[in-house]
């Protein structure tokens, strides 16, 4: 079928001219609505304008294009057609600005009420497949395909699927396990059954990204990461408690040295980063009897986990020159050794 020239030109005039006009409104209502935010300061109001920039675009191109349609004086099948892409552009551009929105809502939430909910890229990735999800199958409605046939034939293509990414799901629902269980949460301090340790960087759909101490990344499946032994140095709390080993001479006074070493415990408090005196220093005298000295286990409690090298190393130089002024003898390690001399008989 031939179409006039000019049935076709005049909708697509109208459709660019309006389309242009649109996106003129567009700026100058963004650019309004950004100054208004940055003054008044409001996050809400910042995640809802930065949430619908991009579908924006797609709003004012649906709506030049169905104001092209309703000066066309095309045939009825195309205009059911251009109707079709219009509700087509439509319904993804407010899937994708209720993901934009809903996610960004979750973490400035998350963030903002200081809960034990990880904002993981997994979580973050969840929650915005499920609203795609939907939003396609709103989509498939609109065209007329009926979505029950779909849905079992996805039930019955599902179980092939999952035979065949049995390792990336089993990855993908460790990884919800994690996320739940709260065990390993973003920011913890861990240290893994191999001897690696690090802070967690974040828990993806498939593996969970743990930053060492020398800026190196250690990537783990999921899975392996869920059935391996895993020590939290953030669980219960930040706070931990930190032995100190301390050898002096048999020589010396157990309660003088006891008193010397809660001294100085109590003196670093305040001056020493990270130690703290929420909780009493304790001096216990364990080991006990070394073979060339008296042990004790001074035991401090520190900040988090990183302090504790710092505040042991200053509390042992402060150990040192107090013992020296106090003329503590800490021994260096003896041995005594016997020579025997074999007689000959012959």
């Amino acid at each position: 079928m031939n179409i006039p020239y000019e049935n076709v030109m005049m909708p697509v005039i109208v459709a660019v001219i309006s389309i242009l006009v649109l996106f003129v409104i567009r700026r100058i209502i963004f650019r309004f609505l950004r100054r208004w935010v940055e003054q008044s300061g409001t996050r809400l109001g910042d995640i809802i304008v930065s949430s619908v920039g991009t579908p924006s675009i797609l709003w004012c191109i649906a709506i030049g294009m169905y104001l092209g349609l309703d000066v066309s004086e095309a045939h009825h099948k195309y205009v059911v057609l251009i109707s079709r892409i219009i509700h087509i552009i439509i319904i993804f551009s407010i899937t994708a600005a209720t993901a934009n929105l809903t996610g960004k809502l979750f973490r400035n939430y998350i963030q903002k009420t200081d809960l034990p909910l990880p904002t993981t890229g997994l979580a973050y990735g969840i929650l915005h497949g499920v609203i795609y999800i939907i939003g396609a199958l709103i989509i498939l409605g609109a065209l007329g395909i009926s979505i029950a046939p779909l849905i079992t034939a996805l039930g019955v293509g599902g179980l092939a699927v999952a035979l065949a990414l049995k390792d990336t799901l089993a990855n993908l629902f460790a990884g919800i396990h994690i996320m739940v269980e709260k065990s390993i949460r973003i920011g913890d301090f861990i240290k893994l059954e191999s001897g690696q340790e690090g802070y967690v960087e974040d828990i993806t759909w498939r593996t969970t990204r743990v930053r060492m101490m020398p800026n190196n990344m250690v990537i783990i499946p999921n899975d392996k990461l869920s059935q391996s032994i895993v020590t939290n140095y953030n669980l219960p709390e930040h706070k931990m408690f930190v032995p100190i080993t301390v050898g002096v001479g048999y020589s010396s006074d157990p309660d003088q040295v006891e008193r010397v070493l809660l001294e100085e415990a109590w003196k670093a408090v305040g001056e020493v980063s990270g130690l703290l005196g929420e909780s009493e220093p304790v001096v216990t005298f364990i080991p006990g009897f070394g073979s060339s000295s008296l042990d004790f286990t001074l035991t401090c409690q520190v900040r988090e986990y990183m302090d504790q090298g710092p505040v042991q190393s200053e509390l042992r130089k402060r150990i040192l020159k107090r013992f020296r002024e106090e003329r503590i003898e800490m021994p260096f390690p003896q041995r005594t050794v016997y020579l025997r001399e074999e007689k000959d008989w012959k």
